[in-house]
């Protein structure tokens, strides 16, 4: 590749992106979706880009070629399903087959003939209606499942339902063909044949990923090589997604049924850990095309029509989305959240659309408003995310009579109380040991559903956000110790800091993750910190001396001077600000 080619500069110019917007955005806790998504807008051909040839020395900060990079943006979702299906499992995936088809059945159906009845009823012939309808009822895969992931009550429901989209897609295209002014029937008899290859593709992938891949990946072990790893696991989701695809599929068909594989084999961690940051930069390459997308100017200049066509998509498949939830029983709270979630369009409403407008069946011009109108679609989908959750906190507080704290008055009359921040696994413990002791506690969480099975299970607990400075306010000198059982180690050091600025004589005892995270609370004032790798390792040398015969007096003894000798080893580093004294301390983090 030529040093002054667009694609290298194009490379670098994502590179640098990605290096820059992935820590800003993660600082001031906004989704980096978002940062690619705008960056894609401002750096693209239709903004910065399309001035290069009045200013030359724009092109070293643009994007020049968006075609030529879009091949790896479409190789992030495929890598984004591989990495789901190493999550998931066939038992998993067999419990979800009622979702999968219910609900995604319903939710597609549903708001294609919303949609498709709306834009009929505007003045689009039938088949054009249909096809938009189809188009703009998807939801997107590559957006929605990063946000809430797969194991919680709105992930589960998400992921169903967005399955069953990606299934549908081959389908849906092949109707579109054959609904057009030229098809002919024989289109039906493809949709008929891509199914039953595609079908005997993914069971062959099966049968012959179920004897090949264990024995790949122990050959793969044996060299202890992560590149070897890293080349078989790339080697995997390409083949099975260049087999789906040759039959007529989805290639995303292929990564997911690859991924399941792997997860049924002992090497699904160690590949999910080599493939992540490729799949999470190629993930950003696909956001910047979106964002590449979106012409600025011209969306201004139609602004209000473009306002009504998103805010008209978004009502219908949230009204859609949450009433089908509600009547499988799913809990208010958590319908609300999953229709705004998916309201918004898909990239692939962008390859529908041009199926419909290749077909004949809609006009360029309208095909265009659209690809628009979804471009917006996923730009905001970050933001409908957001505000879906906070109306299901707001749900759920009510469904449960809990309030939240308001800002002028005391969280409750507390008084020589600890207050121990998280009530999961460890917070729970915490609690306990407290109780047993008699002494008072009040437990505080930002996730009202642990909030609301902690109460159940009768501990003292409230919904609050011990990061937020306001919050902390609220707490009063009334309080006896602060314990952070929370697992975040960047908010939890901001937490130290403020707490001990504003309470100076607080006792503070923080939970950390390994040296150098306790090294960080102590510098911001935590007075005591419990690392918990290097007290389990203590535990386990406490073990191995006993049982080699160590008197348990000995043992405690020698194990209580090695953690002495530790903790001033953090102790010491803290106060230098130095991290390499403790660089042969214990750390649940690998070395670089």
């Amino acid at each position: 590749m030529h040093m002054n080619s667009s694609l290298f500069s194009d490379s670098l110019v994502i590179l640098g992106a990605a290096g820059l917007i992935i820590p800003a955005f993660a600082r001031f806790r906004i989704s980096p979706v978002i940062g690619f998504i705008l960056a894609g807008a401002v750096l693209g051909p239709k903004a910065l880009g399309s001035l290069v040839t009045e200013y030359p020395w724009l092109k070293h900060i643009t994007i020049s070629d968006p075609d030529g990079i879009e091949p790896f943006a479409d190789f992030g979702i495929v890598l984004m399903l591989f990495s789901i299906g190493i999550e998931l499992s066939f038992k998993r995936l067999w419990a979800m087959r009622q979702a999968v088809f219910g609900l995604g059945t319903g939710k597609l159906l549903g708001c294609g003939f919303l949609i498709g009845a709306g834009l009929y009823a505007l003045g689009e012939n039938w088949a054009g209606a249909i096809g938009m309808g189809l188009a703009l009822s998807v939801s997107s895969t590559a957006l929605v499942l990063p946000l809430v992931g797969t194991t919680g009550p709105v992930g589960k429901n998400a992921f169903a339902i967005l399955l069953f989209e990606d299934l549908a897609l081959v389908p849906i295209i092949f109707a579109l063909g054959a609904m057009a002014p030229y098809g002919q029937d024989n289109r039906w008899d493809g949709l008929i044949a891509t199914i039953w290859q595609g079908g005997a593709t993914v069971i062959a992938i099966l049968v012959l990923g179920r004897f090949a891949l264990p024995t790949l990946f122990a050959q793969a072990a044996r060299t202890k090589s992560a590149e070897v790893f890293l080349s078989i696991s790339l080697l995997v989701v390409i083949l099975a997604s260049v087999a789906t695809s040759a039959m007529g599929l989805s290639p995303i068909v292929g990564a997911l049924t690859a991924g399941l594989l792997i997860a049924e084999t002992d090497y699904h961690v160690e590949v999910e850990m080599v493939i992540l940051p490729f799949q999470r930069l190629a993930l950003g390459v696909f956001l910047l095309t979106v964002g590449m997308s979106l012409d600025l100017r011209l969306i201004m200049a139609n602004w209000q029509a473009l306002a009504l066509g998103v805010a008209g998509v978004v009502l219908v498949k949230t009204l859609v989305t949450s009433t089908l939830l509600r009547l499988s029983h799913v809990r208010l709270a958590t319908a609300v959240e999953s229709g705004l979630l998916m309201s918004a369009p898909s990239e692939t409403t962008l390859v529908i659309l041009a199926t419909a407008r290749q077909a004949q069946l809609i006009m360029p011009s309208t095909a265009a408003f659209w690809e628009i109108v979804t471009a917006i679609g996923l730009t905001i989908t970050p933001l409908l995310a957001k505000i879906g959750h906070k109306v299901s906190l707001k749900l759920t507080l009510r469904e449960h009579n809990l309030t939240l704290p308001s800002n002028e008055e005391p969280i409750e009359d507390i008084e020589n109380h600890t207050i121990v921040a998280g009530i999961g696994r460890v917070g729970k413990v915490i609690a306990d040991v407290l109780t047993s002791e008699k002494k008072p506690y009040l437990a505080i969480d930002s996730d009202i559903d642990l909030v609301i099975n902690a109460k159940r299970d009768g501990y003292h607990a409230t919904f609050g956000d011990i990061s937020n400075p306001v919050f902390i306010q609220q707490l009063g000198n009334k309080i006896n110790a602060v314990v952070l059982a929370i697992n975040d180690p960047v908010s939890m050091v901001n937490v130290v800091h403020r707490l001990h600025t504003i309470y100076p004589d607080l006792t503070i005892i923080a939970r950390a993750s390994d040296s150098r995270h306790a090294a960080q609370l102590f510098r911001a004032g935590a007075t005591d910190i419990v690392a918990e790798t290097l007290e389990s390792s203590l535990r386990l040398a406490e073990a191995t001396l006993i049982s080699l015969g160590v008197s348990t007096g000995h043992a405690v003894a020698a194990i209580h001077d090695k953690r002495a000798s530790m903790r001033e080893n953090v102790l010491k580093a803290a106060e230098e600000g130095n991290m390499q004294a403790i660089r042969h301390t214990p750390s649940i983090m690998p070395e670089a």
